[in-house]
């Protein structure tokens, strides 16, 4: 990966005071943002995910302009139209959205997915301020690291945030066979970045542009080989969770995908899974001071590819699909409880904080922000496909703008108002 390019020329106390008057306004905003309403009931989650260990508040965490609402739980609420702060931005306005995502461009009629504004039951989100977020991130690197759905993510705060930037202070440039994208800000000498690793840990499916395959091996232990590109990253985002859902045991192997033979043996998902995450976390132990770099992962994205989950036609998917789930215990069937207390075990025993974005619940009413069949893969669909999209819906990833700029408010929230 290239260097960054050096910080211009300006004295450090001008700089100062910029960055100390943002944080001073941002403090006030989040002040008049997070005060409580009271006007719904809470729906308590499936499972409670907040730990409650060292991790927020036995120390100052970095990037904290100021220490959030405790008593708030902002992944406990509803969804709320709106036409007037939703979306932030247009599909058309945002250049780096991958054509998979790109819905109003391949032919979605309805645009509704786009005004729903989460709303926490006891509190509000503080407003999304891309000039501040760049200020904090100044000299700094934010790096989104995962499977497809982490890129969405990754792209979603690109789409935020470069609408503040100079067309000529801007790039966006790919290395390492594609697996890593970085789009840097040259004049606040930071970066945003996406690593592809599915699974975290090595696999053969590690190739960012031909990883179809389906007999996916999981090499135990070793994380090394994607973990140095992580190496002096600031803000670290981590997920993975999709891939390791195969209806079958995960197949692990020990020692090299080059050797002729290859010792490679079943194991539980669960377990396989706790084995990758208790290795991501020997290696943040080892490699990241917590004093200096935040860490978070993203919980499980869900999917809804059985309408009758959510008392819907049977036969029907996400097609279709224009208004969320109005059921507040939603919780369906393509989420495992089992694999999430696998995420709070692992990372409640960190040493490191990880700070878990539960962005899971939230998601599950969201059953009309799919990219259903209003999508480009490598080649757009066929008209036959087009017409059966029962079998052919994309319920797994995001339209954007939409959801993913939800996950990206809150990913904001805990990164500076913890």
């Amino acid at each position: 990966m290239k260097p960054l390019l050096p910080l211009h020329r300006r004295s450090h106390l001008s700089s100062y005071f910029l960055t100390l008057s943002f944080v001073t306004f941002a403090t006030i905003l989040y002040f008049q943002d997070f005060t409580c309403l009271l006007r719904h009931p809470s729906s308590t989650p499936p499972l409670n995910l907040n730990l409650k260990e060292k991790d927020d508040y036995a120390m100052d965490l970095p990037f904290t302009i100021v220490k959030g609402n405790t008593s708030c739980d902002i992944f406990a609420g509803q969804w709320v139209y709106d036409e007037v702060a939703r979306p932030f931005y247009a599909e058309e306005e945002c250049p780096y959205i991958q054509p998979q995502l790109t819905c109003q461009t391949h032919g979605r009629p309805d645009t509704g997915y786009q005004h729903w504004r989460w709303q926490p039951n006891a509190c509000s989100l503080p407003s999304f301020n891309a000039t501040l977020m760049w200020e904090m991130l100044r000299g700094k690197r934010l790096m989104y690291v995962g499977d497809s759905l982490n890129r969405g993510q990754f792209v979603s705060m690109v789409c935020l945030l470069h609408r503040v930037l100079p067309e000529d202070a801007k790039s966006w440039e790919t290395f390492n066979g594609d697996s890593l994208t970085v789009f840097t800000a040259k004049e606040y000498n930071a970066s945003i970045e996406f690593y592809w690793a599915p699974f975290l840990v090595e696999s053969n499916s590690d190739n960012a542009v031909i990883h179809r395959v389906t007999d996916r091996i999981v090499r135990a232990g070793s994380i090394n080989k994607h973990a140095k590109h992580w190496k002096g990253v600031d803000i670290l985002v981590f997920n993975t969770y999709l891939w390791w859902m195969t209806g079958t045991k995960m197949k692990i192997m020990r020692g090299s995908f080059e050797s002729e033979t290859k010792d490679i043996k079943e194991m539980e998902t669960e377990d396989a899974y706790r084995l990758a995450l208790g290795r991501l976390v020997m290696w943040l132990e080892k490699n990241v001071d917590p004093n200096k770099t935040r860490v978070f992962f993203a919980t499980m994205s869900p999917s809804h590819t059985r309408s009758e989950d959510w008392g819907g036609e049977a036969g029907g998917n996400c097609y279709n699909q224009t208004t969320p789930i109005n059921n507040p215990v939603y919780w369906g069937p393509s989420t495992s409880k089992s694999m999430m207390q696998v995420l709070k075990e692992v990372f409640s025993a960190s040493r490191v904080p990880v700070t878990l974005l539960n962005i899971t619940q939230l998601s599950e009413y969201r059953k009309d922000a799919h990219t259903q069949i209003y999508k480009k893969q490598w080649n757009p669909l066929t008209p036959e496909q087009l017409a059966n999209p029962r079998s052919y819906a994309d319920c797994n990833h995001w339209c954007l703008p939409g959801l993913q700029d939800t996950w990206n408010e809150v990913l904001y929230t805990k990164l500076f108002f913890p």
